[in-house]
């Protein structure tokens, strides 16, 4: 599965959950490396590891009325901003109601985090 995969199922969301993944997909791409997404248990999932699932480290996830960004090792990332929840095992997350609630810098120093705990 491939980065067009991201593309078809982020397409096949309602218009504002399309754009808030749209949108959150930006920033995600824009801090990791080219070709790391693909769909993995049905949802867009990006990776540092060669087969997706190996080395985890976000997500996007679409509810009926949020898109979900979540990190694997996201109870482990530096919050000051308070948004991010914990979750099941290390993970934490926060749910995109709405296009504005997507904070570029933060969700970036966010990955920047994450990346760094996949790679030390």
């Amino acid at each position: 599965m491939t980065s067009s995969d991201i593309t078809f199922y982020l397409n096949g969301l309602d218009g504002p959950l399309r754009d808030i993944g749209e949108r959150t997909r930006h920033v995600i791409d824009s801090a990791l490396p080219d070709d790391s997404g693909a769909l993995w248990h049905g949802h867009p999932t990006w990776s540092l590891g060669d087969k997706p699932g190996r080395a985890p480290v976000c997500l996007l996830k679409a509810s009926t009325s949020y898109v979900t960004f979540g990190l694997w090792r996201g109870q482990d990332v530096a919050d000051p901003s308070g948004r991010l929840v914990a979750g099941a095992r290390r993970m934490a997350s926060v749910k995109l109601g709405r296009a504005d609630e997507i904070d570029p810098v933060l969700f970036s120093a966010w990955l920047r985090h994450a990346i760094a705990l996949e790679t030390t």
